[in-house]
């Protein structure tokens, strides 16, 4: 009877979880339940402003054992992020590698926020890695058509896949605008230095003729002389 609870409990628990998550969702986070498994949620990060991740969209899951909520749930982050490992079970005190610190009371709602301040923080721990700002920032840019390959991802935000559709569309714009301009700095470039040369050889050519008209009316006047 009580293997039996023990799933009904983590169902109904997750269930009251993902209604208070719909009602007072987190910032920068959303999260969703696999269909067929309500034991695996997956959710995405969007980069908090001012920080190194700011732009980028970290898709990650969270695996809940059939004791939730008396036992905590593996944490994994499946986006590069330059922070963690990918598909690597991360050590944190609101993940089951600390059952010793994990608290009944806390929800999906808690272990989101939490996941989010310990991203953003430089604190090490197993699962962590280390990269500078910049490389975080590259990580950033790449997560977007990194998701997009993704299907699980796909398929469960979808409003995030039309938001990196937007973004990339967005972002091929400015850069072609950028090689116009560039193209066109060099055309312009080409041009003045071809109108230069131009007014060069238009100058030689007078002076050349300036020459042999001299050249000319001092021979004429030498042969008057003799």
């Amino acid at each position: 009877m009580m293997a039996n609870r023990k799933p009904n409990s983590a169902t109904s628990r997750l269930k009251q979880d993902y209604l208070r998550l719909k009602k007072d969702p987190i910032p920068y986070i959303t999260a969703e339940p696999v269909p067929s498994n309500i034991l695996e949620w997956h959710y995405v990060v969007h980069g908090p402003e001012n920080t190194p991740y700011e732009g980028g969209l970290y898709h990650g899951k969270l695996v809940f054992p059939r004791e939730f909520p008396f036992k905590p749930p593996s944490i994994y982050m499946i986006t590069p992020s330059g922070r963690f490992k990918t598909n690597t079970r991360l050590c944190l005190s609101i993940s089951d590698f600390h059952p010793d610190t994990w608290n009944p009371a806390w929800s999906v709602s808690t272990i989101l926020t939490g996941l989010l301040s310990f991203m953003t923080e430089k604190s090490p721990t197993l699962g962590s890695i280390e990269t500078s700002d910049f490389e975080k920032r590259q990580f950033a840019i790449q997560s977007l058509d990194f998701n997009l390959n993704d299907k699980v991802f796909c398929e469960l935000f979808p409003e995030s896949v039309t938001q990196i559709q937007n973004e990339i569309l967005k972002r091929n714009a400015m850069e072609a605008a950028e090689r116009n301009n560039c193209q066109e700095q060099i055309t312009q470039g080409n041009t003045e230095q071809s109108s230069f040369q131009a007014a060069i050889t238009n100058l030689c050519v007078i002076i050349g003729f300036a020459a042999f008209a001299y050249t000319v009316k001092y021979v004429i006047r030498s042969l008057g002389t003799d």
